[in-house]
């Protein structure tokens, strides 16, 4: 069954080893029949949240803001799995996928709640130069938890701090495997 599949991508390297990984899972995605759209947070303009509970989650953007999150939101509401790339930056995620995680709850403000639950999955691409992956899987554990999406998995590609580090390693294999294996 084809399901709708946006990955977040919060890397500020276009080809970067976050990036590598998201290729990798996007190719396996659409071998199984998937569609997939990926936005690439570092080259849109998006602000932080505000904390002004002025969303409406019923409106096309539920933001008071009106930046490229518009973009977002629509398919976002229409999404099955959501796909969080990103390095890791001081044991957690980058700030470009931080800032887009904060805002996505103008989907649960106002009239409805278009984030939380609805049968969606969720996985975690990260690249970085070390290991201490803890802190942040803390976190994502959390955040599933809180939206109630169904954690699929997760591949954690240490060890790759200069671009194309990542090249020729399982991790790319294990982001191909993930993707091809959502049904």
């Amino acid at each position: 069954m084809e399901k709708k599949i946006v990955i977040l991508n919060g890397s500020p390297r276009k080809k970067g080893n976050t990036s590598a990984l998201v290729s990798e899972f996007t190719r396996g995605a659409k071998e199984a029949g998937h569609i997939v759209t990926e936005f690439f947070l570092d080259s849109m303009d998006i602000h932080g949240c505000k904390g002004c509970f002025g969303g409406h989650s019923s409106k096309e953007c539920p933001c008071v803001q009106k930046d490229d999150m518009a973009q977002i939101y629509p398919v976002v509401k229409e999404c099955d799995v959501i796909v969080l790339a990103t390095p890791l930056y001081y044991w957690n995620m980058s700030g470009q996928i931080r800032t887009a995680v904060d805002r996505l709850f103008a989907l649960e403000e106002g009239d409805g709640n278009f984030l939380r639950g609805h049968d969606r999955f969720s996985a975690l691409l990260m690249a970085a130069e070390g290991h201490g992956f803890e802190d942040v899987l803390t976190y994502y554990d959390h955040l599933m938890e809180h939206l109630r999406w169904k954690n699929l998995g997760h591949v954690l590609a240490g060890g790759n701090g200069a671009i194309g580090d990542i090249t020729g390693k399982p991790e790319l294999e294990q982001a191909y495997e993930l993707g091809k294996s959502i049904q």
